[in-house]
């Protein structure tokens, strides 16, 4: 199995580019299952997760291609309902493909979606939204089983807020009888461009963006007659490059990203005294002579990302005083402080959804086990703010989500590298 190896406490500087985002392109990909003939989706990130769910789309008979960064996919042949278990198992966003899949099909046969171990990941949500759709669910050993002639407008509510949910709602009711309504829905930025390019081929969907979405159904399926699916910019690879400039950076300026999308991020900044600069397209940031510990609290969208809450973590192990960091979305997010403690964090559990960070302390390089995408980012972070040489196991997990990591730290004066 590849490692990483990294040998921290150099300053980084110099320019980065943020890729097509792993959150949009994904869901660009399981749209396809919604459309009469070939879509396009162009600024694809060339990631693990990628590379899944378009082996998932063959195994159904669809047709993919990719060049130079653009996905060619044709439904047209697709002649399979049943999503391959080990690959399904592998991937979290596979349960998106469920939906439209169903709403094409009139059948869908899918496990329990496997993926990062960041505590229980239930998919309740999508299962009551299905049969809120007039679905007919049967459970087994291997997962489930979904039936519709043809799904059917609903009224629905979530409990809680998801975001694969609210986007998987969403596409299904596109080709559902009738209106369907999704209240507590997500509001990403994602959730919007999906929505606007499904607009532009036939679909009928309002407020996306907003907390409650309309969505009229149609009876054939969509023409993508609008050009290409272009995937928005990475606002979790902006972020994470963002706070490693906080870190220990020397004007590191990210590129190619959306400024709007990460205001929770920057007001967090602020509060940290860490300088920043915005252009239309870009944002800049160096680490100050101090860093001020700053409370931060997990929310859904527009607040500050869970994705980004390990990092911050390793950012306020730098910082002057005591951090609270308040982890709401996930349950199982903060199992990697066992492996900053050992490199010489001082981070104590509240409880199991709080942690007390206390700095500023001496990081050392060891070996580390990369537990999922984003521990595993923020083992990079902490690896690059270290002294000594650390070791980064089980990288794959990092693939899967960060493309190329090693080589684009590389050009900002990193000591990175994969063996």
């Amino acid at each position: 199995m590849a490692e990483l190896v990294i040998r921290g406490g150099k300053k980084l500087k110099g320019a980065i580019e943020v890729g097509g985002g792993k959150n949009s392109v994904l869901k660009g990909i399981a749209a396809s299952l919604l459309f009469a003939g070939p879509i396009r989706i162009s600024n694809i990130p060339l990631i693990e997760d990628v590379r899944r769910m378009t082996e998932l789309l063959e195994g159904l008979g669809a047709g993919v291609t990719e060049n130079s960064r653009i996905l060619k996919i044709d439904p047209g042949a697709l002649k399979g309902h049943k999503l391959d278990n080990n690959i399904a198992k592998s991937i979290r966003a596979s349960i998106v493909l469920a939906g439209p899949l169903l709403a094409r099909e009139r059948r869908a046969v899918f496990p329990h979606p496997g993926g990062d171990v960041i505590g229980k990941r239930p998919i309740d949500l999508f299962l009551e939204g299905l049969e809120a759709m007039g679905a007919k669910i049967r459970a087994n050993k291997n997962g489930y089983e979904a039936r519709a002639e043809r799904l059917k407008g609903a009224d629905f509510t979530f409990r809680t807020i998801s975001v694969t949910g609210t986007e998987t709602l969403m596409m299904s009711a596109v080709l559902a009888k009738g209106r369907t309504i999704l209240r507590n829905a997500a509001m990403e930025p994602e959730v919007e461009h999906l929505a606007s390019f499904l607009n532009k081929c036939g679909a009928r969907i309002k407020g996306a963006g907003t907390s409650t979405i309309e969505i009229a159904g149609r009876a054939g399926r969509l023409l993508n007659k609008r050009g290409t699916f272009v995937t928005l910019p990475d606002r979790i690879d902006a972020g994470g490059f963002l706070i490693l400039g906080a870190a220990l950076g020397r004007n590191i300026k990210v590129n190619k990203c959306v400024p709007g999308h990460m205001h929770a991020l920057l007001q967090l900044f602020k509060a940290a005294s860490i300088p920043y600069k915005i252009g239309q397209d870009w944002i800049s940031v160096s680490r100050p002579r101090t860093i001020y510990a700053t409370d931060v609290k997990t929310q859904e969208y527009p607040g500050f990302a869970t994705d980004l809450q390990p990092l911050f973590a390793v950012l306020m192990t730098q910082a002057k005083g005591q951090s609270l960091i308040f982890e709401t979305v996930h349950d199982g997010r903060l199992n990697y402080i066992e492996e900053l403690n050992r490199m010489g964090a001082k981070i104590f559990p509240a409880d199991p959804h709080r942690i007390l960070v206390s700095g500023p302390t001496f990081l050392h390089g060891r070996e580390i086990q990369s537990p999922d995408i984003r521990a595993g980012m923020a083992f990079i972070i902490a690896a690059l703010v270290a002294k000594g040489e650390s070791r980064i196991k089980n990288i794959y997990q990092i693939d899967r989500g960060y493309e190329k990591i090693e080589e684009r730290l590389t050009k900002l004066g990193a000591d990175i590298r994969r063996i």
